[in-house]
């Protein structure tokens, strides 16, 4: 995690500044790299804190991986739905399940079907339902199928704790959604414990509580295509920012790029962004915000990337396209510390 590793390198740099302690762990959940940074507790205290909230991501892992068992024989929470929804069934779900398929429809709506965590079997047909990724053989025919089906969110039929599906092409695949609702409960967990500063990273997705010492935490924003930053930013209590790019998860085919962010209208990947990221303002839902948001950025066409961003209240956020051209919204372009000599164009 290229961007992720740059973020960490700035606050070990940061934390030899300041006498009180910075507790730093990391692990690997959701399919990427986590790290968690505690200030100004005891490392015992820390290390307590920051445990519990990894066995709670692992938790949140099993239960909602769309493609894995918890054990063999042991279908994850999310598998069994889908499974019933294959079949036509109605399924009981636990409340907080029932929770994320209400809100993420709601997302979906809002970005008018770009953010669709129902395309789980495009998902699969493009491979990246896997853990390493490899060129696949393209076929056209199941693609215009699969998107002939129009699997969608608000397909899918919630009364109480039971849910079904009027669609049995819907296979829901939360990993847009999920590394941001981790955020938001993590955050809430370790303010409820009286943590006053904090910082989050699940792979790029970042939020903070407080701060560090006597200023905000700083984050980096990697370049998709370059090993250096192209820029930093301080994220005060309670912001989070994140990145969507085409540069982690994809496989090359033919000399062309194929990342996992599919175009819902197409069925196919989507070639003409590299990167966005998306900077969210505080609020009890900035975490899911910075995880889903950036998506129909990057699948939108670039005269219509600020009416997405706005659908959702977000008017700070960046844009690297195929020709590595950066894009920055006016606001977030004030906030940001940039390296010498990067070049930028405002977004209008």
């Amino acid at each position: 995690m290229r961007y992720l590793a740059l973020s960490l390198s700035l606050l070990l740099l940061l934390s030899s500044c300041y006498k009180e302690p910075l507790y730093h762990s990391q692990s690997y959940v959701f399919g990427t790299l986590v790290d968690i940074s505690i200030y100004g507790e005891t490392d015992a205290r820390a290390r307590l804190l920051a445990n519990q909230v990894l066995k709670d991501f692992q938790n949140l892992h099993n239960r909602l991986h769309a493609w894995k068992p918890i054990s063999a024989g042991n279908p994850s929470e999310l598998g069994k739905l889908n499974a019933a929804f294959e079949h036509g069934r109605s399924i009981n779900i636990s409340p907080d399940l029932a929770f994320m398929l209400a809100d993420a429809t709601k997302l979906s709506v809002a970005s008018n079907g770009l953010f669709n965590p129902a395309i789980g079997h495009l998902i699969s047909t493009w491979g990246f339902q896997r853990d390493e990724f490899s060129a696949v053989n393209i076929d056209a025919e199941k693609i215009t199928a699969l998107v002939n089906d129009n699997p969608k969110m608000s397909d899918i039929v919630l009364k109480d704790n039971n849910v079904y599906s009027t669609n049995p092409a819907v296979k829901v695949d939360l990993g847009g959604y999920a590394k941001g609702y981790a955020l938001d409960f993590a955050a809430h967990y370790l303010r409820k414990e009286h943590v006053k500063n904090a910082l989050i990273n699940i792979g790029g997705n970042i939020i903070a509580i407080g701060q560090h010492g006597d200023q905000a935490w700083r984050v980096g924003i990697q370049h998709p295509r370059q090993p250096n930053a192209i820029a930093t930013l301080d994220l005060p209590d309670g912001w989070a920012i994140g990145t969507s790019g085409d540069y982690q998860r994809y496989f090359m085919s033919g000399g062309k790029r194929y990342c996992h962010i599919i175009d819902p209208r197409t069925g196919y990947p989507v070639s003409h962004t590299q990167s966005v990221t998306v900077l969210v303002p505080p609020s009890d839902h900035a975490g899911v915000l910075s995880d889903v948001v950036s998506k129909p950025i990057f699948i939108e066409t670039s005269d219509n990337r600020s009416k997405v961003a706005q659908a959702f209240g977000i008017n700070q956020f960046m844009v690297i396209d195929a020709q590595s051209t950066i894009l920055v919204s006016k606001t977030l372009a004030q906030k940001l510390h940039w390296i010498s000599g990067v070049k930028f164009s405002e977004i209008p």
